[in-house]
């Protein structure tokens, strides 16, 4: 049994403990917060809570950290956890700049434990169709590819926390809602070159920016563009990935990700491509994300073997998003090889 403790117990910790329950060898073991209220819904039999992370870190019972703090506090959490021997299930971002990535991985390699990002989205059907035909080259050479995410968060969503909209702990639209985004481009396309970036505070009251927009150069030649917002009115509109290539386009769509929108290929018929738009709309949300991190660490814990989303992985989307928040500062392109 992989057991499990969590520090930070807050709105996104239910998604970690429903996660757990549902998977197979793994069991919730702790909670951690320093705030006694938040604790207390999550203890149970069988489920110890504190309110100092030292006294988790020392149970013995805990075998992975699942960090789902305010993402500002992540770095701190996965070093302790991993100088203590405890595998990290981290939340996005993994951190708020690259070294704070780069101390965390360190820490985990030097004591021998697994680290894995909380990149989701990875595991949606339609993505998941998404992966496979680009695995199969079936888009032929890409010319570009759109990532979009035109939602709400309004005042009020600010106003609950004051970490909120700060660039220390929040870091915009960029870094929080975006960031599943930017993974998912990275990982179907490849590594990007270079990104240029406009980014403003429009509307919410906040620090860092509600509004972004990048133009991105991959390493294979293809061009890419990122819209994030939190200002559409009066509630989240669209989040959509497309791609186009030479002998393929495909569009995922809908108020999250979910449904594939436009499916047409060279190599498929329009019966072909209406089953699987069928397909994933049987069951859009398939099988849920968090649910697959866990089952898959859980795995990972017990045959040794890395995770399918590493602290690499979460590294390569934080570096693209320090890259377009540089190039949005400087007024000019930003090359990634620059921040390496």
């Amino acid at each position: 049994m992989v057991r499990y403790g969590i520090v930070g117990c807050g709105h996104i910790a239910k998604k970690h403990v429903d996660a757990i329950v549902a998977t197979e060898g793994a069991e919730l073991a702790a909670v951690c917060d320093t705030d006694p209220a938040r604790i207390a819904p999550f203890v149970k039999e069988g489920i110890r809570g504190y309110t100092d992370l030292e006294q988790m870190l020392k149970d013995g019972a805990v075998d992975v950290v699942s960090i789902c703090t305010p993402s500002g506090l992540h770095a701190e959490l996965a070093v302790r956890a991993a100088k203590a021997g405890k595998h990290v299930v981290v939340e996005k971002p993994m951190a708020m700049n690259l070294d704070e990535a780069d101390r965390m991985i360190a820490a985990c390699e030097k004591n021998g434990v697994l680290m894995t990002v909380v990149h989701p989205n990875r595991f949606r059907p339609a993505v998941m169709e998404l992966k496979r035909r680009m695995e199969e080259g079936a888009f032929g050479t890409i010319g570009h590819a759109n990532a979009t995410v035109r939602w709400n968060r309004n005042q009020a969503y600010y106003d609950q926390a004051p970490w909120r909209g700060t660039r220390a702990m929040d870091g915009g639209v960029l870094m929080n809602q975006a960031i599943h985004n930017l993974d998912l481009l990275l990982w179907l396309l490849g590594e990007v070159e270079e990104v240029a970036s406009y980014q403003a505070t429009r509307i919410r009251r906040i620090e860092a920016e509600d509004t972004s927009v990048s133009v991105l150069r991959f390493k294979s030649g293809a061009l890419g563009v990122i819209e994030a917002a939190v200002t559409v009115y009066p509630r989240n509109l669209e989040e959509s990935l497309a791609i186009f290539g030479e002998k393929g386009t495909a569009v995922i769509g809908g108020p999250t990700a979910n449904w594939i929108k436009t499916w047409r290929f060279a190599d498929l018929t329009e019966e072909e491509s209406r089953a699987t738009i069928a397909r994933v709309e049987k069951d859009p949300y398939g099988v849920p994300g968090h649910r697959c991190i866990i089952e898959d660490m859980t795995e990972a814990v017990r045959t040794g073997r890395r995770p399918k989303i590493t602290g690499e992985d979460g590294r390569r989307a934080l570096e693209l998003a320090v890259a377009c928040n540089r190039a949005a500062a400087f007024g000019r392109p930003v090359r990634l090889d620059s921040l390496r």
